[in-house]
């Protein structure tokens, strides 16, 4: 995918929009020192080409009641195809597919990656407390049958937690 050309304007817009996306048009326009249609020209613009992909409100998991943050690594039994019997193919989906679509129906899962080396997925999982996260691990992702192994870690502390992103 190409990338967008964004000059320093577009830049300062983005910016202020990933401190705080429900300014108005009208705010955004004077801190970027432009008039509000020239403004808005260029948000659509944004928009358009997918630089922009969404706007939403970040919310605090801790006072929604998911205390418990883990990033789990998911290693999967089979990575190719999936397997034939005399040239047919058994299973329409790959593994890989095959657990990615699970995973968009999986609530505590709020990211997943695919990823390189000896695990082949990276699981970002909010859960309540210990119980909840043993709960979905036993009930759900283990008996996910494409899942071979699984390897957790807990957030025990947040450092750093941004969804901005730089804009060189």
């Amino acid at each position: 995918m190409a990338s967008v050309e964004l000059d320093t304007t577009d830049r300062k817009i983005l910016a202020i929009l990933q401190s705080d996306g429900r300014l108005s048009n009208q705010e955004i326009a004077e801190r970027v020192n432009l008039s509000p249609s020239p403004c808005l020209r260029r948000i659509k613009r944004l928009e358009e080409a997918g630089v922009i992909r969404q706007y939403v409100a970040l919310l605090a998991s801790e006072k929604i009641g998911l205390g418990l943050l883990a990033y789990v690594n998911v290693r999967l039994e089979k990575h190719g195809d999936a397997p034939t019997t005399g040239g047919v193919r058994k299973n329409l989906a790959s593994p890989r597919a095959d657990l990615a679509a699970s995973v968009a129906n999986w609530p505590e899962v709020v990211a997943c990656y695919a990823m390189t080396g000896e695990m082949d997925f990276l699981l970002r999982v909010h859960v309540r407390d210990m119980e909840h996260f043993s709960r979905f691990m036993m009930e759900t992702l283990l008996r996910h049958p494409a899942v071979l192994d699984v390897r957790s870690s807990f957030a025990l502390q947040r450092i750093k937690d941004t969804t901005a992103l730089p804009l060189l």
